[in-house]
Parts: structure tokens; C-alpha cells; sequence
């Protein structure tokens, strides 16, 4: 990941004149985020048409425009909330081309016999199941921060992908039989899965760990009643129509704590109020 983070960083150094010209040219973010989703576009209907180097060239493209419409909002100081929404919605879009080309792209091996016959059923199912992951691992993410919770966390976030749906492809295109592309996509669709369930157990950790503090701070706050065991905290204690549990039996819960010291149920002869008058309990049975 480190290496991949020094990468991104001398492509936006080399990219530096192309963000001064947009900028001097007055192009708003959302601009660059709509051309490089209608890139992405195209490059999965390229996909879908079996010709695999020259749609790797174009998404690539998108993975450019990516880079750029950041830098451009941050250079100008036009970050907007809408702005971070589009880009985030219109990745879900590009993702979905892509991914949805290269389906067509296997399930149309019968026409073009690009791969091995026994692996274009197999494939299908695997950019299947890589769509899901790749939707659910930006479902997860947004889902946290909702929460309040940062989970950018994952073996591989969606920069990586671009990076592997484009680049292999337009430098190798379908070389040996196709076997590069198709250990690419399931690389991406083992790793979106992985992304996923470590963006979960991330989010389980945290809220675990939240809402332990908040039972404690219930707890500690919480006024008590009496018990036979001693007091106990009466958020913890059962309620039912205004009353609370006290050693099994159910007591008001704005009673006075001494009320609820009632003989047990099983001493007859010792059930009495405190007025030595017979308990109502003992004319009810």
C-alpha cells in the first residue's frame, strides 16, 4: 500500500501542469468527475465488445480524472459536500460499467472465443460476485460515516482497483489466452469481499466498545431500589406499568425502599403489613 500511495503521489506531481491549465481555464470539479464517469462508460462498452486493450487505455483515463477532480476543488476551494456525493455516486456508476463489460465480455465468449470455453460460465459468476463486493465496500464505508465512524480501512480500496482494471489490461490486453484478465478479476473480487468484512469486524469493534461506555455511564447514573441482595440499579431492573422488580416480586417504582422488604411468599404466618393487619395477598389466595 505504501508503495501504491508513492505512485499515486509522483502521478499527481507529473499531472501538476495539466491541474494548473483546468484551473486557469475555469473547470469546475463536478466537470472533470462527469468526463472521466462517461470515460469509464465507454471503456465498459469496450469491454463488452472484447477489445480489451483499448479499454484498458480508456479507463485508465478515468482513473486520471479521479486524481484530478480533487485537486482541482482543493486547489480552487471549491469542496462541497454535493461535490464529495456526485463524485461518490458517479463511482458507483463508472464501477458498475466496468465491471458490467467485462460480464458481457465472458458471457459472450462463445462469439469471440477469447478465452478457454470452460471459463466463461465460471467468470460470469466471479464479476458477479465482484460487483456486489465492489458496491458493498463503498456501501460500508458510507454506512460508517453515518455512524460517525471512519472506516477507511480495507486490503484495497477503490484507486487499487481502477488501477488493476485499467493498466494490466492496456499493456497486455488478453495475454496467455486471457488467463492475466481473469486472474485480475478475481483478485478484485476476492479482495473487495476481504475489504468488506474487515470494514464490518472495524465497525463491530468500534460501536462495541461505544456502547459498552454507554452502559456503564447508564449504569453509574441510573437511581437504585432496594433488593435482597442490595441495592440495585433501576435502569437494569424489569418495569412493567410503573413498577420494578425487587427480589421477584414487583414493586412501585416510586415506593419508598423499605416497602419493598415483603416477607416471602412462602411465610404464611409471618405475612403481615406493618400495621399487623392480614395481607392482601393471604384473603386473595
Amino acid at each position: 500500500m505504501a508503495l501504491l500511495q508513492l505512485a499515486r503521489s509522483g502521478f499527481q506531481r507529473v499531472l501538476a501542469p495539466v491541474v494548473d491549465f483546468l484551473i486557469w481555464r475555469g473547470v469546475s470539479p463536478n466537470a472533470i468527475t462527469t468526463f472521466g464517469t462517461v470515460a469509464t462508460i465507454i471503456g465498459g462498452g469496450i469491454y463488452a465488445r472484447g477489445h480489451i486493450h483499448w479499454a484498458g487505455w480508456v479507463v485508465g483515463l478515468s482513473a486520471i480524472c479521479d486524481l484530478l477532480d480533487g485537486t482541482v476543488a482543493r486547489r480552487t476551494g471549491r469542496t462541497s459536500v454535493f461535490g464529495a456525493f456526485y463524485d461518490s455516486t458517479l463511482d458507483r456508476v463508472a464501477d458498475g460499467a466496468v465491471l458490467g463489460g467485462l460480464a458481457i465480455f465472458f458471457a459472450r465468449n462463445g462469439v469471440h472465443h477469447a478465452i478457454p470455453d470452460s471459463m466463461s460460465t465460471p467468470m460470469v459468476s466471479v464479476i458477479l460476485l465482484g460487483i456486489i463486493g465492489s458496491f458493498l465496500t463503498s456501501y460500508t464505508r458510507a454506512r460508517a460515516e453515518g455512524l460517525g465512524i471512519d472506516a477507511r480501512v480495507g486490503i484495497l480500496q477503490r484507486p487499487e482497483r481502477i488501477v488493476l482494471l485499467s493498466a494490466p489490461q492496456a499493456f497486455f490486453g488478453l495475454a496467455l489466452g486471457g488467463w492475466v484478465l481473469m486472474s485480475i478479476c478475481v483478485v478484485l473480487t476476492v479482495t473487495a469481499w476481504i475489504t468488506v468484512f474487515q470494514r464490518v469486524a472495524f465497525v463491530y469493534r468500534v460501536t462495541e466498545a461505544q456502547d459498552a461506555q454507554k452502559r456503564v455511564a447508564t449504569q453509574a447514573s441510573s437511581p437504585t431500589v432496594a433488593g435482597r441482595g442490595g441495592e440495585v440499579p433501576e435502569a437494569s431492573a424489569p418495569r412493567l406499568d410503573g413498577a420494578v422488580l425487587a427480589n421477584d416480586r414487583m414493586v412501585p417504582a416510586d415506593h419508598e425502599p423499605r416497602l419493598a422488604d415483603v416477607a416471602s411468599p412462602g411465610d404464611l404466618d409471618t405475612r403481615r403489613t406493618e400495621s399487623g393487619q392480614a395481607s392482601t395477598f393471604d384473603s386473595a389466595r
